[in-house]
C-alpha cells in the first residue's frame, strides 16, 4: 500500500486560536504548508457553526503573499448559494458535499466557471459510489474519516481501507491529476497508515493547532512520521 506520490499537509484553521488567527496561518506556512484548510459550517447540514467569506478574505493577503492555496470545505446546505462569496473572498478550491448537491455536476461546473478547483466529498457512511460518475470532472476527492462538525475527533479506523479502495478507482481510471484529500483524525500515529492508503493531501487541525508544542514543531512532526 505504500506509495512514492508526494503526499503534502494541509492545516486546518478550525482548531486554529482565532485571536491569534493571521499568526497561526503565517506560522503554518513558514513551516512548509502550501495549503490552508478552511471549514464551512451552516449548524444545518452539520451540528455547527464557523466561519464565513470575511475570515476568508482576511487572510487572503497572507496566503497569497506565499503564493499558498486556500482549501474550503463548505459543509452547509444548497452550497451553490455560497460559491461566488467564497470564489470572491479567496477561495483556491471549493469542495462540496454528495449530499447536499442534488444537482451535482451542474454544482460542480458553476465552481469552475467562478475560476476555482472544485472538489467533491461525502460522509463516512456514505458509499464512494456515489461518486463514481462525477470523479473525472474534479480537481479533488475528499474522503472524511471523522463524521463533520467538530475539530478533535478520533480517526475511524474503517477509513483506511475506504481511502485504498478510492485510490485504485481513481488509479484504474488514469486520473492521477485528482486530489486524493483525507480529513478527521488524522496525527502522528496514523498519518503513515492514512498516507500509505494513498491519500496525497491530508488535512489536519488539532495536531498542528495545539498548545503541546509551536505549530512549525507540530508540523515537522508530522512530516517526520510520514518519511
Amino acid at each position: 500500500m505504500n506509495s512514492p506520490r508526494k503526499v503534502r499537509i494541509a492545516p486546518s484553521i478550525l482548531s486554529a486560536d482565532f485571536a491569534r488567527l493571521g499568526e497561526q496561518v503565517q506560522q503554518a506556512i513558514a513551516a512548509g504548508a502550501e495549503i490552508i484548510h478552511v471549514d464551512v459550517m451552516d449548524g444545518h447540514f452539520v451540528p455547527n457553526m464557523t466561519v464565513g467569506p470575511l475570515v476568508l478574505k482576511a487572510i487572503r493577503p497572507i496566503a497569497q503573499a506565499a503564493g499558498v492555496l486556500l482549501d474550503v470545505h463548505l459543509m452547509v446546505d444548497k452550497p451553490e448559494r455560497l460559491i461566488p462569496a467564497f470564489a470572491q473572498a479567496g477561495a483556491g478550491i471549493l469542495t462540496v458535499h454528495v449530499e447536499t448537491c442534488p444537482h451535482l455536476h451542474r454544482t460542480i461546473q458553476q465552481i469552475k466557471e467562478v475560476g476555482v478547483k472544485a472538489g467533491v466529498t461525502l460522509n463516512p457512511a456514505t458509499p464512494l459510489s456515489m461518486l463514481e460518475e462525477i470523479l473525472p470532472e474534479v480537481d479533488l476527492v475528499l474522503v472524511m474519516s471523522v463524521n463533520p462538525g467538530f475539530g478533535g475527533q478520533e480517526y475511524i479506523p474503517a477509513s483506511t481501507e475506504r481511502i485504498a479502495r478510492l485510490r485504485r478507482m481513481l488509479d484504474e481510471r488514469g486520473l492521477d491529476q485528482v486530489e486524493l484529500e483525507v480529513d478527521g483524525g488524522i496525527k502522528v500515529e496514523n498519518i503513515a497508515e492514512v498516507a500509505g492508503a494513498g491519500a496525497s493531501l491530508l488535512v489536519i487541525g488539532s495536531a498542528v493547532f495545539n498548545p503541546q508544542g509551536s505549530v512549525g514543531e507540530n508540523i515537522r512532526a508530522l512530516q517526520e512520521a510520514i518519511r
